[in-house]
């Protein structure tokens, strides 16, 4: 039986290298939207979902906080990808008759540097896997994409230069989700817990729900805020903290995070990735 990752984009994409990365031994199975993914899982076209969280270049990924608390689906395991931007033409095509190179619009801005270097606009693309493939229907050798060498690879490209990336700290978070959650295991490291929550429309309630963390030493690595339903007054939070809901501090900081929420939705309790601790 063939088991299969759902991620969004195009043959090729980051989220495609993610999946080949964290699952290898999996079939990677593209889908057009984020909904697509969850829906591939739900329905069981695919075992598990691929799905970004963040970047360091350039924040949260829109509406992904929105969609997996709806999504019904559990993180059992987070994944981090270094964006390793390479420019790939046609093949026999040398980098000097490079006049354009299509990207995502994401990747432009993140590569500036060498492209002005070379004298090379940088056209956007709603894909940069998309842009790949699109490359090889034209034949047009004066035209370059920026992606992965994944896509160079599927697509049959010549990697043109590798590394082109401004800064060398892009890096994407990855959450793999499934139907059923598991918090039976134990990571080398850490566990990590995410969880979404309301706070009671009470003064200072988000300033005391969190005090139960401080007080029982729970680290927490990230909080962030999301309206919900475009209501000011409505506000739900995105947390990962380090820790398992069954060891006794983290239990406790949860039981009087409870007291100061409308709600409160663990998404997932999963291994800690290896890049969290290589420092």
């Amino acid at each position: 039986m063939t088991h299969r990752i759902a991620f969004q984009g195009e043959p090729g994409a980051y989220s495609h290298q993610a999946c080949h990365e964290a699952r290898p031994d999996m079939e990677a199975l593209p889908c057009h939207t984020f909904e697509e993914v969850i829906a591939a899982v739900r329905t069981g076209e695919a075992d598990l979902a691929m799905l970004p969280i963040e970047n360091t270049t350039y924040g949260r990924v829109a509406d992904i906080h929105r969609l997996l608390p709806e999504s019904g689906l559990h993180i059992v395991d987070e994944a981090f990808v270094r964006v390793r931007i390479a420019l790939m033409g046609l093949p026999g095509v040398s980098l000097d008759e490079i006049e354009t190179v299509r990207a995502h619009l994401v990747l432009l801005p993140q590569s500036s540097g060498f492209l002005k270097t070379h004298g090379i606009t940088g056209l956007a693309a709603a894909d940069s896997a998309g842009a790949a493939r699109e490359l090889v229907e034209s034949g047009q050798r004066s035209q370059g994409v920026l992606a992965s060498d994944l896509a160079a690879e599927i697509y049959g490209l010549d990697v043109l230069a590798n590394d082109i990336e401004d800064h060398g700290h892009n890096t994407t978070r990855f959450v793999v989700m499934s139907r059923d959650p598991d918090h039976t295991r134990r990571g080398e490291i850490v566990m990590m817990t995410t969880f979404v929550f309301e706070v009671r429309n009470i003064p200072a309630a988000l300033y005391k729900a969190m005090g139960g963390f401080a007080t029982n030493g729970v680290n927490m690595t990230k909080l962030e805020s999301y309206m919900v339903d475009g209501n000011f007054t409505a506000t739900r939070f995105y947390a990962d903290i380090e820790g398992h809901p069954d060891d006794p501090p983290v239990q406790r900081a949860l039981e009087e995070l409870e007291y100061f929420t409308n709600s409160l939705n663990i998404l997932g309790v999963y291994p800690a990735a290896k890049p969290r601790h290589l420092d």
